[in-house]
C-alpha cells in the first residue's frame, strides 16, 4: 500500500474517533469502509467526498480496487455486522435511502453516508472542521432518535390473535405474513394463542 493511502486511512480513523466511535469501529477496516462510502481515493481532496449508495459487495470491491486491500467473500458478514450496522446505529450511514421498504435479503440492499455527517467530513483539515464537528456531535442524539423513528415507521405492524403487537421488517414475505395473521388466523383460529411450550 502506498504512503498516501496509509495517510488517508490514518486520517479517516482520526475522523471516526472524533465522531465517537470506539477502537473496533475506528479500525482500518472501518476506515476503508467509510472511504468507500465517500468514494475518496488516497489523493482526493476531502471536499470531493461523495454520497453514492453502495452495497456491501460493491464496498469491498472498491476497497480492493482503490486501496489494494482484498477481503475474502466470507468476510462480507463481518463488514456488515461489525462496521456497517454500527455506522447505521450511530446515524452516520443510512440503509436503502432510495427504498426503505426493501427486504433485507434483496441484492439491491445498500448504504449511504448521511448528509449531516458528509458535510462535517468534507471540512476535515480545514478551519471550519472543529466547529462543524462540535455542532454535529451536539445534534447526534436527536438525529439518532429521529433516524431510529424513521426505521421503525418503515416496519410492518402486526397484531397477533392474542392482541400482542409485533413489527416485521419491511419487504419480502412479511407483508403476506401480516395478511395471513390478520385474515387467516382470525377466520380459522379465532381466539388462538401463540404456543408457549414444546410441540409434539
Amino acid at each position: 500500500m502506498k504512503e498516501d493511502a496509509h495517510v488517508r486511512i490514518g486520517d479517516t480513523r482520526t475522523i471516526l474517533e472524533s465522531l465517537g466511535f470506539d477502537a473496533e469501529r475506528s479500525n482500518e477496516r472501518s476506515a476503508l469502509v467509510l472511504l468507500a462510502l465517500l468514494k475518496l481515493r488516497p489523493d482526493d481532496p476531502w471536499p470531493e467526498a461523495d454520497a453514492s449508495p453502495l452495497g456491501t459487495r460493491a464496498i469491498m470491491d472498491w476497497i480492493r480496487d482503490e486501496y489494494g486491500v482484498e477481503y475474502a467473500p466470507n468476510t462480507r458478514e463481518t463488514v456488515r455486522q461489525f462496521t456497517l450496522h454500527q455506522f447505521v446505529g450511530a446515524g452516520l450511514v443510512q440503509e436503502n435511502p432510495d427504498d426503505p421498504s426493501r427486504p433485507v435479503n434483496s441484492p439491491k440492499w445498500c448504504y449511504q453516508i448521511r448528509a449531516e455527517a458528509l458535510n462535517v467530513i468534507r471540512a476535515y483539515g480545514s478551519k471550519p472542521f472543529d466547529g462543524q464537528l462540535a455542532d454535529y456531535l451536539k445534534a447526534v442524539p436527536g438525529l439518532v432518535a429521529q433516524y431510529a423513528s424513521e426505521r421503525e415507521m418503515a416496519r410492518i405492524p402486526v397484531v397477533l390473535p392474542d392482541g400482542s403487537p409485533v413489527t416485521l421488517s419491511p419487504g419480502g414475505q412479511n407483508a403476506l405474513i401480516k395478511e395471513m395473521v390478520g385474515g387467516f388466523c382470525s377466520y380459522y383460529a379465532p381466539g388462538g394463542q401463540p404456543s408457549r411450550g414444546k410441540t409434539t
